[in-house]
């Protein structure tokens, strides 16, 4: 990796420290370094921590949100529509991220900020899935109205409005994972007859 990146090892190292401490890279017995593998199995506690700290925050934005909160939140809206129209799944990532890092700031509780945004670090490769899914299933543009009707109870601070949609938005995150993972990709492929072995 140093020599691919034209960088010395410590950084790259430092780097690896940290990913690891975020669970997103696994080290093995010896001593190399591997992406941490998607655990299906855990799948149902991620989403449920994931909703608890999604609500949460968005809650907390809709009850403490100022003016330049919501500047803030409605730029990185803007951002996310932008990185849709890109169909690149990395960009759309980031950018859904960030516009949820937007909210939880607005919601001024560090703390719950920090573990929101590591729940959004892990949860970022299942997102790569969903953009996917989304795309081939022409429901791209549910990703950008929620997001604008989160922001919109955001503003308006109605606090309920706003825990019911961020309650729907991992929901949706869920169902549509759930439905990726249940996709059959060769039940419109012929086999034939098979034959006998001799």
């Amino acid at each position: 990796m140093a020599e691919r990146f034209a960088m010395s090892r410590s950084p790259i190292r430092e780097a690896l420290i940290r990913l690891a401490g975020e669970e997103l890279v696994v080290t093995l017995s010896n001593r190399s370094t591997i992406v941490a593998p998607i655990e299906v199995a855990s799948f149902p506690k991620y989403v449920e921590a994931l909703d608890v700290a999604q609500r949460m925050n968005t809650r907390l934005a809709a009850a403490l949100r100022t003016e330049a909160d919501l500047k803030i939140i409605a730029r990185r809206q803007k951002e996310f529509e932008a990185a849709v129209k890109t169909d690149q799944h990395l960009k759309m990532s980031e950018a859904n991220k960030q516009f949820h890092m937007a909210v939880a700031y607005a919601g001024k509780n560090a703390y719950l900020a920090s573990f929101y945004e590591r729940l959004l670090n892990q949860g970022q490769r299942m997102l790569h899935l969903h953009f996917e899914y989304l795309e081939r299933t022409g429901d791209g543009y549910l990703l950008t109205d929620e997001h604008d009707l989160m922001l919109e109870a955001i503003r308006e601070k109605n606090v309920e409005r706003a825990d019911e949609l961020a309650h729907a938005h991992t929901r949706q995150f869920q169902d549509n994972f759930i439905a990726f993972l249940r996709e059959n990709y060769t039940t419109d492929v012929s086999f034939g007859p098979l034959a006998a072995a001799e």
